[in-house]
């Protein structure tokens, strides 16, 4: 840790020195990417690093996405969502859950307004009968 700035000093001299003290010890040696260009400098994109902290981290960039698009997305998805579940209650139940999220976002102010229907639970019943595989015993 290093020592408090002296008051007479000025604050860019005080730092300065101190870069130069622990250059000089070494401590700036080896560090990972030392000499390298700092990736993503050029993008236009400023949620670069939030982005690679995302998959470093093994998460979803799709966090990032406005919710009525998530929304949107989780509709697209829902007959591969409810494709493994054992029974129409179940899928009647997931349907229920997100029609509720639904209805929430739609009872919310926002803006801008991105169409967001509810599903039909009778058609994705029909979809997940459809789908279903014959189970081997």
């Amino acid at each position: 840790m290093t020592e408090r700035k002296p008051w007479d000093v000025p604050f860019e001299s005080w730092v300065e020195r101190q870069i130069r003290v622990a250059q000089e010890r070494g401590d700036f040696d080896n560090l990972p990417g030392a000499g390298k260009p700092i990736p993503h400098l050029a993008d236009d994109d400023e949620l670069w690093w939030v982005k690679n902290k995302l998959r470093a981290e093994g998460l979803s960039t799709e966090a990032l996405l406005p919710p009525s698009l998530q929304l949107r997305r989780e509709v697209a998805r829902l007959p591969e969502t409810v494709a493994d579940l054992p029974t129409e209650a179940d899928v009647r139940e997931a349907v229920a859950e997100l029609n509720r999220r639904i209805a929430d976002y739609l009872r919310a102010p926002s803006a801008p307004r991105v169409p967001v229907h509810r599903v039909d639970a009778e058609a994705a019943v029909a979809g997940w009968r459809t789908g279903r595989r014959p189970r081997t015993r």
